[in-house]
């Protein structure tokens, strides 16, 4: 007994090898264990076996969420993170809806239960956000020529039209703008979805390069998929006009091309649910047949409940009912049904009159705020700048983002110095922005506009 204890207290438990040395423990009158006796001490040899997962490398960290965890490890009073696009409260505070917290109240009074979700998702979702995008009266709804399955949100409403592409147009290439959301690339990529870019920011002009656009568009081959941000292009803040989305889908039906729309904040743009689905309902209206994913983050705020949907407006109610099923025969092995809290928000708000209205107060006040500090961003830069450059731009951007024409340098340098936290493309969020912080944002922009190449 006294002989395990101590070989316990002085080495381990593994097969041992006796040294020559022997180790002299003190005597203790108290303790029956601490004799003066001597005892080997011992070594050990331990095989470590090579991991099974020595080729596997550290992964890069993520371009955007990588910003947020930099952010907070910054302990300076003055940061800012305008890295994420997720708004934020004139306080900087993150901000749950006001009709969020009633539809979730709604779903405890009902007693709402968890039960697992059909594949496709919550029905009443489906019929209220087809209807969102396309006007519940449109002839795409009422002729039921639109297959929608509930998604995660629009990375994996992407997921699903990626895996269908590669399904059913093998060899068929997606053309995504350039610059676009970081994510773009890497969801046709897991998918094994070609992809090339085509022109969209003019850096000379911080602009559309319209010209370009259209010229790429024409030169992709027949029948190729075209990405498309429905509204509030993402990191630009550069929307094509009324006028050019008329050439836009010219274009594409010349060339027999299929439209792929990204709609991330329908609502959140302009503060109109109908004039930020323009784009897609011009489409719809010349019986175009094409994919829009659709996310519900920005304009209800619900970033964590990942709820969204893919649309696919085809030629026929036969054509829709047969994409649809084969959507879900993709869903299911990729996780098998959507997750239920989310989309019931979604469904009670749409579907009360009182808490649509609510809704769409709260975006317009959403939208407004954005407005008013990229208003006050402009002026500052301009009282501050003595330059002469032209910061009109940030006024012709919409939505969250602006692109501030910053290079890799300059945006390092807003980061290093002044503790603004940003994508290294120049993209800030203003979303994350208040008026009390505009005018120190102003000096970190013209000090590494000016000072850094």
């Amino acid at each position: 007994m006294a002989s395990s204890m101590l070989s316990l207290g002085s080495t381990s438990l593994l097969p041992r090898e006796v040294n020559k040395d022997k180790l002299k423990l003190g005597t203790s009158g108290s303790n029956p264990f601490l004799k003066a006796k001597s005892f080997s001490r011992v070594t050990m040899t331990v095989a470590v076996k090579p991991s099974r997962f020595e080729g596997i490398t550290m992964a890069p960290p993520d371009p955007i969420l990588g910003v947020s965890e930099a952010f907070k490890a910054d302990t300076n009073e003055l940061k800012l993170n305008l890295g994420v696009g997720a708004y934020r409260t004139e306080e900087l505070q993150p901000y749950v809806l006001n009709v969020v917290k009633k539809a979730e109240n709604l779903m405890l009074e009902r007693g709402d239960n968890k039960e697992y979700l059909p594949i496709e998702g919550l029905a009443a979702f489906n019929k209220a956000t087809a209807e969102l995008l396309f006007g519940a009266g449109h002839p795409v709804i009422k002729e039921q020529k639109v297959a929608t399955i509930q998604g995660l949100s629009g990375t994996g409403s992407l997921r699903l039209a990626a895996a269908l592409i590669e399904r059913y147009f093998p060899g068929a290439k997606v053309l995504i703008s350039a610059p676009t959301w970081g994510n773009h690339k890497n969801i046709f990529n897991d998918a094994k979805v070609p992809w090339s870019e085509y022109r969209y920011y003019d850096p000379k002009t911080i602009g559309l390069d319209f010209e370009g656009m259209i010229a790429d568009i024409k030169e992709a081959p027949e029948g190729s998929f075209i990405l498309l941000h429905g509204c509030a292009h993402n990191p630009t803040g550069i929307d094509p006009t009324p006028e050019q989305w008329v050439k836009i889908a010219d274009v594409i039906q010349e060339k027999n091309h299929i439209p792929f729309f990204d709609v991330a904040y329908q609502g959140f743009a302009s503060g109109s649910l109908d004039e930020d689905a323009a784009s897609v309902r011009l489409f719809a209206d010349r019986g175009m047949e094409f994919f829009v994913a659709q996310s519900y983050s920005k304009n209800l705020g619900l970033y964590a409940e990942r709820i969204g949907a893919i649309n696919v407006v085809c030629s026929s109610a036969d054509a829709a009912t047969r994409v649809k099923s084969q959507l879900k025969r993709i869903a299911r092995p990729m996780y098998s049904n959507p997750p239920v809290h989310g989309a019931r928000i979604v469904a009670n708000v749409v579907g009360d009159a009182a808490m649509f209205g609510e809704w769409k107060a709260e975006m317009e006040m959403m939208a407004g705020r954005i407005k008013t500090v990229r208003q006050k961003l402009y002026d500052s830069l301009v009282s501050k700048d003595k330059s002469g450059k032209d910061w009109s731009f940030i006024l012709k951007q919409i939505g969250m983002f602006s692109f501030t024409g910053l290079n890799k340098a300059q945006s390092d340098n807003m980061t290093n110095k002044w503790h603004v936290y940003m994508t290294k493309d120049g993209r800030i969020s203003l979303a994350g922005l208040s008026l009390a912080k505009c005018e120190y944002l102003a000096d970190a922009i013209i000090d590494s506009y000016h000072n850094v190449s």
